[in-house]
């Protein structure tokens, strides 16, 4: 496995941080527990806590644009991050920011997976609030999560803590859900919605529009018979914000295609005209 080194300037007087990745092919592995700072399209300025096990991916889903690859190639026996080790690792991370005169916009929750799996999730929330509140207060804490988990109370109340609850609805179809989100166990689109409402608008919706096809079938959910049922999803659960994007990288699946940049804007104004913020990333 080679290892590459990103040097990103985060900005006039700054200085450059490394980024280790681990790459196979042309996916991504984030290191553990704490990785970046990295500029982020949609957050700016984030240092990113993955809890999810070194060198590996562990998710609940197997999304076929995936920037860490499949699940299939990336099995690990490497442990868990423990939140003694998030919270000192954290800590350790923004100490060495601020003495480089470096201050995240964000603290977010991501990296080689679905963050919510983390059977301690709950705990590292709290934890993580914690350090961010007593060393950064001005940070936000943010999540990208597939939603996968929020059916639990306890991963609910935990996200509650977070100021960018920011959860997946690519579709409400569920055979587009199958072919292109690939979910690895039980999952209901209608159950997830409904799930979903009960954040009651501390919620962000993430949704990826792309085309192209996959194992010579079609995938594209930029025609308006997935737009409209998922603007109607977006009605119910009235997030406070919706982020619209395309793929920004390479995926382990060759054939897909970004969705234009003209559809996007098309989708972001419907979603506006509902009264909803919405941002776009091309």
């Amino acid at each position: 496995m080679q290892k590459y080194e990103e040097k990103e300037s985060l900005g006039a007087g700054f200085h450059k941080f490394f980024i280790n990745f681990a790459f196979i092919m042309s996916t991504i592995i984030y290191s553990s527990p704490i990785f970046g700072p990295v500029k982020s399209r949609r957050l700016g300025i984030s240092l990113g806590i993955n809890l999810l096990p070194e060198g590996g991916k562990w998710c609940s889903f197997d999304c076929i644009y995936c920037e860490c690859g499949f699940n299939a190639d990336r099995r690990t026996h490497n442990p868990l991050p423990t939140p003694q080790e998030v919270e000192r690792r954290l800590t350790e991370k923004l100490r060495q920011m601020k003495a480089e005169g470096i201050v995240p916009d964000v603290l977010t929750f991501a990296g080689n997976g679905e963050p919510t799996l983390h059977p301690r999730f709950p705990e590292i929330a709290r934890r993580v609030k914690a350090v961010r509140d007593r060393e950064c207060p001005q940070a936000r804490m943010s999540i990208l999560s597939n939603a996968t988990q929020v059916h639990r109370p306890e991963v609910r109340d935990a996200l509650m803590l977070f100021d960018n609850n920011i959860q997946k609805l690519d579709t409400v179809d569920s055979a587009f859900i199958r072919k292109v989100d690939r979910p690895q166990g039980r999952y209901e689109v209608e159950q997830l919605v409904e799930n979903l409402c009960l954040f009651r608008g501390h919620v962000i919706i993430q949704t990826m529009f792309l085309s192209g096809s996959f194992e010579e079938e079609c995938v594209d959910n930029t025609g308006d018979e997935y737009v409209e049922p998922w603007l109607r999803a977006l009605e119910r659960i009235r997030p406070s914000q919706v982020m619209i994007y395309t793929i920004d990288r390479e995926t382990p699946a060759p054939e897909l295609l970004k969705a234009t940049p003209e559809r996007l804007d098309e989708i972001a104004e419907r979603v506006r005209a509902l009264g909803m913020e919405c941002s776009v990333s091309y």
